[in-house]
């Protein structure tokens, strides 16, 4: 079992650090203050304090995804999700899950195409403890040899998993149609022969490199303070940076976010030429994304897309769930999406349906999105979707982990840090004529087609 967490004063390594942490929101929308203290080795720390409830949830996000592979090592920081669980050298993988579990919380982990995040959700007065395992989980893992080839067949079983699920594969297929071979268009776990290939010094080479104080974002937020959460990630970071590569170097400073990197190198928007895939199966139901690309994290438009995305397919009331589903009984699930990375995005539509109905409500999409782009929308239909957008982030922000992640991706990703009220403004701010605009610039475009389902031409969805 653990090592008893030592807590040491804040004042012993945050010289030159605001009391209490840097104030970065004042928390009078109803959410509590917003903090942040930089620890030396570039570790960065912010908190929501939520008084009124009796849980916390921490998280330590890594500033690597699968964007950031190379063909030879694609799926090593998914590989990684899986492997920093299997021990430490204070911890065995069963240590880990017991010791969080015995008090009732949860522990797991993500990978996206820009991020990953260790996460635990645990009764406020467990904090200690959840704080401890994280940082001996993210800082001192062994990536042992048996570990890696154990770990390698658990994850070609999740891949063939993602297989048999059409629903998931097609938006993959959907993402190679968009984006081609190219990092954001290839799998986060990788391929079958890319995970087979992958080699223990490899990973653990992506490990040392990735896996550093300048790369990691502490995220907690519920019945906690702030300075307490900086003595724990500090206590634990200092007892893992003992026999680990993690540095507490002071002359380290934190990596600035994607977003900013991306605004300072200035480069062209990712986009390609969309194709058509189709990807025959045998299955009961067809599954069908189209759609174009989008914006960027940070591009002002997202909030008009947002809203036009809320229209489109955001819930019953929208376009195509009353042409598609009510009007016609064409398709169980319709809906529409909008996704933003550092420097490109994707706007798109996904339809299940039976496989003779496909080419039906393959046209019957095209025809919205369409007239979206030809005539925008109507003023009630713009306060919909911003009423739509207003309400599902409020309610979704009503539990510690929502904030938490919040708080994450805010400092990781983006750079900035917006109020709830700051939000619902920029969302109600939303004019009839930035919808019109957005939806002319982005849905004009030939879209990509993503198709899977018993077919063989792919003609046919051209």
């Amino acid at each position: 079992m653990s090592d008893s967490v030592e807590v040491i004063s804040a004042a012993a390594y945050t010289e030159g650090e605001p009391a209490g942490g840097e104030l970065l929101l004042e928390g009078t929308d109803g959410s509590g203050a917003v903090r942040r203290t930089v620890l030396p080795g570039g570790i960065r720390v912010v908190t929501e304090a939520m008084p009124l409830v009796r849980s916390v949830s921490i998280g330590i996000w890594v500033g690597v995804g699968s964007r950031d592979e190379s063909p030879a090592v694609a799926g090593a920081s998914h590989f990684l999700e899986h492997l920093l669980f299997k021990g430490t050298p204070r911890r065995s993988a069963l240590d880990i899950s017991a010791e969080i579990e015995a008090v009732g919380g949860d522990i797991n982990a993500f990978t996206t195409k820009e991020y990953t995040c260790y996460y635990a959700r645990v009764l406020d007065a467990d904090l200690p403890l959840a704080a401890d395992v994280l940082t001996d989980v993210v800082g001192a893992a062994l990536l042992r040899e048996q570990d890696v080839e154990s770990e390698r067949g658990v994850i070609l079983e999740e891949i063939a998993m993602t297989e048999d699920d059409p629903g998931d594969l097609v938006h993959e297929e959907f993402s190679l149609a968009l984006w081609g071979d190219t990092p954001l268009g290839r799998p986060i776990a990788g391929s079958v022969d890319s995970v087979r290939e992958l080699s223990r010094d490899q990973i653990a080479e992506h490990y040392r490199s990735h896996y550093t104080g300048p790369n990691l974002v502490v995220a907690a937020a519920g019945n906690l303070t702030h300075e307490h959460v900086v003595e724990l990630v500090w206590a634990g970071f200092e007892q893992v940076a003992r026999h680990s590569h993690i540095s507490l170097d002071r002359e380290l400073g934190p990596n600035v976010s994607r977003a900013e990197l991306d605004a300072a190198a200035g480069p062209a928007p990712l986009t390609l030429a969309p194709a058509v895939r189709l990807l025959g199966k045998k299955t009961e139901q067809a599954h069908l994304v189209l759609g174009t690309p989008g914006v960027n994290r940070l591009d002002d438009r997202r909030w008009a897309l947002g809203v036009l995305a809320a229209v489109l397919g955001g819930g019953m009331s929208s376009r195509l769930f009353q042409e598609v589903r009510e009007k016609r009984g064409l398709a169980y699930s319709v809906y529409s999406f909008a996704t933003q990375f550092t420097d490109s995005g994707a706007f798109g539509v996904y339809a299940g349906c039976q496989p003779k109905k496909l080419r039906e409500v393959l046209s019957l999409c095209r025809d919205e999105i369409g007239k979206a782009a030809a005539d925008g929308i109507s003023e009630s239909e713009l306060a919909l979707g911003i009423g739509q957008l207003r309400g599902g982030t409020v309610l979704g922000l009503e539990d510690t982990g929502s904030r938490m992640s919040r708080l994450g991706k805010s400092e990781l990703v983006y750079g900035q840090h917006l109020s709830v009220d700051e939000v619902l403004e920029r969302m109600g701010a939303v004019t009839m004529d930035e919808v019109r605009r957005v939806a002319a610039e982005l849905l004009a475009t030939a879209p990509a087609t993503a198709v899977v389902g018993p077919y063989q031409n792919v003609e046919d969805f051209s």
